[in-house]
């Protein structure tokens, strides 16, 4: 079931993405993408199938400017870049405050909010250490624990490759213990972490993820990791290599059928739309 993409940069995967799911609606039986009934979206339910291409992996040169990674994967700025400085400011935001104007926002994202914060955010994985509901006397956060240690953060990780470099340790994990079997019914990351691992005086990173709604996030969620992976060369002083990412479930669902159909037509002129 593994699907390896061989193109190279985003633009390139971008379109080889829209051309496999267009073969869904195409009137042959080899198509790769297949149709999934699922019953629930974001742990909320659902009965609008999805169409699935399941164990993607690809690998792509991750351009060392911020205008070249927009312009290459797309991303739906400027709020892929707002929240991206979210991600990075330190503070465990929970709601960040971008997400008041997220493009694709229903009803507020009210849906997947328990009273007014959300199961989780990417600020506050990054940052988990001031993410803790107790308090010190005087009002200071108490730091997050794990079964013996204090938890780290995005500025541990990237301290332990200032001070070693060919470290195979630096990994920051979105995916916590807590997201383990979803026992709480509400929303889990679609990461699960990412693995960062500098060679040759280039920072190359592992990306994987559970799932990955093709329309609605891969080209923020692209653009948002190439820009967390230019954070963390800048800082460390070396140069951006490669992003190589893994996604079990990249999917789109049956509404989509219009948009996927106005999509190729921007990337094929000699496209002619399918009926659906």
């Amino acid at each position: 079931m593994i699907n390896n993409i061989h193109d190279r940069t985003f633009s390139l995967v971008y379109e080889r993405f829209i051309r496999m799911f267009s073969t869904y609606w195409a009137p042959w039986e080899l198509n790769i993408p297949k149709q999934v009934p699922v019953s629930t979206w974001h742990s909320k339910p659902t009965d609008v199938p999805s169409i699935e291409i399941p164990f993607i992996n690809y690998e792509v040169y991750v351009p060392a400017t911020q205008q070249e990674l927009a312009r290459s994967t797309r991303a739906n700025l400027p709020w892929a870049e707002d929240h991206f400085q979210e991600r990075v400011s330190g503070i465990p935001h929970n709601p960040a405050p971008s997400e008041a104007w997220w493009p694709f926002a229903v009803e507020g994202n009210g849906a997947h909010k328990t009273e007014e914060v959300y199961s989780h955010t990417y600020p506050e994985r990054y940052w988990p250490k001031e993410a803790s509901f107790g308090y010190y006397a005087d009002g200071t956060p108490h730091p997050m624990r794990g079964i013996r240690f204090w938890y780290g953060d995005l500025q541990d990780m990237i301290n332990l490759l200032v001070n070693d470099p060919l470290t195979r340790q630096a990994y920051l994990p979105v995916w916590f213990p807590e997201d383990t079997g979803a026992v709480h019914g509400e929303r889990v990351p679609c990461s699960l972490g990412y693995h960062f691992l500098i060679r040759n005086d280039s920072l190359h990173c592992s990306y994987t993820m559970r799932s990955c709604d093709f329309i609605r996030h891969w080209a923020d969620d692209m653009y948002m990791t190439g820009r967390l992976m230019q954070h963390v060369a800048e800082y460390v002083g070396v140069s951006v290599g490669s992003l190589i990412c893994q996604i079990s479930s990249l999917h789109i669902f049956e509404g989509d059928a219009l948009t996927m159909s106005r999509l190729m037509g921007e990337i094929d002129e000699d496209y002619k739309p399918a009926a659906f």
